[in-house]
């Protein structure tokens, strides 16, 4: 009744899903808060499903309270969200929530950690079972993102659509969506971030058996972890699936075995996480009553019935196995029409139309940019030529001073020559004059005599 493959998928629903709530991959002092302060907040983001948390976020809090700083209270509000939800207090965790959103909306300074934080708590809501909540969290967010033109939060929108997705079992279009989320991850050179949609994309992938993808986006988000190793553990275990889904029993428990003895394994992961392991475990070393009984403490009826309809395939009770099969089904088909109701089309149909007005806003820009260089490129030409133009008519008009210079040269030395040639005229006249004068008087003194 239940082909292997099917079996596989089941596994593979809560990895999907429980996977995207460990902690993101590199923390960061987006708060922009002192040292000390940061270190014991990283500390807590380490073990963000610990109880410890508790007293480490509330003194936090009242730090922030008395020294009347909202970036404290904001990271005690931070720690605590993880730990009410692993505790199912989902009232408390929806108030932390919303202290922090009016701590956070009107600082657009602030805008990566509050993207940030609205995603986690998108992530918080789909793995309860709240996905019309998500739906409206993640609309609300990427209208945000868009008036503000911010890739920080439209990488986390698409995130959120892409895991609604997963959730639907709508693998090609959660795929789609994430693929837009690495987008913009790199337009907003989040590097921190790309590893774990790598992972995300590695899980829908392996939800499809197509391992080969599946195989490759693993590796690629495993060559982060020298850089970010709060990965390690979200990469490991995504193997860990894929070993099982490929019929690798040895390396799926070798595997099982290193998560489950990491000393970050408890405190980096909520409690449905483990049991889904565990669970994925004992069915594969035939365990199947201890299977069955671990899946009683998963969280969601969604996330046991995933389980028990394939367990009791495999235990023959092909009854139960249709009915717990048959639930599951008609919870699929009420989260459906309830997220379409809420309008997950619409959403998915504004981010595109918004994507799309983008584009064409970015389209609109470049040719009103090619216009313009276009006319520069006019003016340069015109402006060069006039230039050029002007340096000829300076050549020209030097030329022709030259040659007036010369030829004012040449009058004044023939005006000179003329001038010596004139004195020189008079003084022979002059000469013979006088040697006229002179003859005649002798003549004259010779007649007399």
């Amino acid at each position: 009744m239940n082909s292997p493959a099917s079996i596989r998928r089941s596994f593979v629903f809560v990895l999907l899903l429980l996977l995207s709530v460990v902690s993101h991959g590199q923390i960061v002092n987006r708060l922009r808060v002192d040292q000390k302060t940061f270190v014991r907040y990283a500390y807590g983001r380490m073990q963000e499903f610990s109880e410890d948390n508790l007293p480490l976020s509330d003194s936090l809090y009242r730090e922030g309270e008395s020294r009347g700083d909202f970036r404290l209270k904001l990271l005690g509000l931070s720690l605590e969200m993880p730990v009410r939800f692993a505790r199912g207090e989902y009232g408390r965790m929806d108030e932390a929530v919303s202290e922090m959103k009016e701590l956070l909306i009107e600082r657009k300074d602030l805008r990566v950690f509050y993207f940030s934080t609205l995603h986690e708590y998108c992530e918080f809501l789909l793995q309860s079972g709240r996905v019309s909540e998500a739906v409206l969290e993640a609309r609300a967010m990427e209208r945000l993102a868009s008036s503000e033109k911010n890739p920080y939060g439209k990488m986390y929108s698409y995130r959120i659509v892409g895991l609604i997705q997963s959730y639907r079992d709508n693998h090609y279009l959660a795929i789609e969506n994430l693929k837009k989320a690495a987008r913009f991850c790199r337009e907003a050179r989040a590097e921190q971030d790309l590893p774990n949609l790598f992972i995300l994309l590695s899980q829908e992938y392996l939800a499809m058996e197509n391992f080969s993808e599946a195989e490759d986006y693993l590796l690629q988000a495993e060559e982060y972890i020298p850089f970010f190793p709060l990965i390690r553990l979200k990469a490991q275990m995504t193997r860990a699936y894929i070993y099982n889904a490929r019929g690798e029993q040895e390396r799926f428990w070798e595997c099982y075995e290193e998560l489950v003895s990491d000393p970050l394994f408890q405190p980096q992961t909520d409690a449905d996480t483990r049991c889904a392991l565990d669970v994925t475990y004992l069915r594969s070393r035939g365990l199947l009553e201890e299977a069955l009984l671990k899946s009683d403490h998963l969280g969601t009826d969604r996330a046991r019935l995933e389980f028990s309809h394939g367990i009791y395939a495999q235990m023959g009770s092909f009854d139960r196995a249709y009915s717990d099969l048959s639930r599951l089904m008609n919870q699929k088909d009420s989260i459906y029409i309830k997220v379409q109701n809420e309008d997950l089309a619409i959403l998915d149909a504004e981010m595109n139309n918004a994507q799309l007005r983008e584009e064409a806003q970015q389209l609109k820009a470049r040719n009103q940019m090619t216009i313009l260089l276009g006319f520069l490129v006019m003016f340069a030409v015109a402006f060069a030529s006039i230039l050029v133009q002007q340096w000829k008519l300076r050549e020209n008009l030097d030329e022709m001073r030259r040659k007036n210079v010369e030829a004012l040269k040449a009058r004044r030395a023939f005006q000179k020559a003329m001038d010596a040639k004139e004195a020189e005229n008079e003084y022979k006249f002059n000469l013979l004059k006088n040697r006229s004068t002179n003859v005649l008087t002798d003549y004259e003194d010779f007649l007399n005599s």
